[in-house]
């Protein structure tokens, strides 16, 4: 499995924006072969910091998301929407285990 965890600080002005760009990327990732599952959230100490939270069966499942449509629209809009660099980490899991709490 390949875990994805992104960070984007979004310009406040642009906040609206960038959460219907976020919303319908997600929507339509989800649906993606290949992507067992795709979250976004909002910081809590920052609601204009948006965390990616994305896993993918594997790497080809990965380059395939970033090949479809969905995907290429909210990459050409994320210059405008963003107030600094993304920040970007990809992790090569070989197994994971639910925790009870």
């Amino acid at each position: 499995m390949l875990v994805v965890h992104a960070t984007f600080p979004i310009d406040p002005d642009r906040r609206t924006e960038a959460l219907e760009l976020v919303g319908e990327l997600a929507e339509h990732s989800r649906d993606e072969d290949g992507i067992i599952d795709y979250r976004v959230a909002t910081d809590v100490d920052d609601s204009n910091v948006f965390r990616f939270i994305e896993q993918y069966e594997n790497e080809a499942a990965f380059a395939a998301h970033a090949e479809t449509d969905h995907f290429e629209t909210f990459e050409s809009a994320l210059p405008e929407v963003l107030a600094g660099e993304p920040d970007v980490t990809q992790f090569e899991v070989e197994s994971a285990t639910a925790l009870e709490l």
